[in-house]
């Protein structure tokens, strides 16, 4: 199963990125696999509207079942949800650390947005 992580980075030792949409980029991680990619998501950075999802339109084209991100706005949320994507939030630590928290049950499954549309 993958999972996608709004990051900031290049590799697993970098921080998870408070913001969804507007993160500069995800890395794809292979749960069985152990191994990652980074997708890019600078062309959404700077959107004036629609970067959560777009964002989230690039996140399901790689095929995760679980994003982890800071927040993540309603449409993006609405998006990811009914595709089947489970939203979890964490924040301050790296992306390592929150895929390892997600393999131990730590973190808690949203069951809606957590921030209103245009979150700066």
């Amino acid at each position: 199963m993958k999972i996608a992580l709004s990051t900031s980075g290049h590799c697993l030792g970098s921080p998870v990125e408070s913001r969804f949409g507007r993160a500069s980029r995800f890395i794809i991680y292979d749960l069985e696999k152990e191994i990652f990619e980074v997708l890019d998501n600078k062309v959404n950075m700077n959107a004036p509207q629609g970067a959560g999802v777009q964002a989230a339109a690039n996140v399901l084209i790689a095929e995760v079942k679980v994003v982890i991100t800071g927040h993540c706005g309603p449409k993006a949320f609405n998006l990811l949800k009914n595709a089947g994507v489970s939203v979890y939030l964490a924040e301050g630590i790296s992306v390592s650390e929150a895929i390892k928290l997600y393999q131990s049950n730590s973190l808690k499954k949203q069951e809606s947005a957590d921030v209103d549309g245009h979150w700066q």
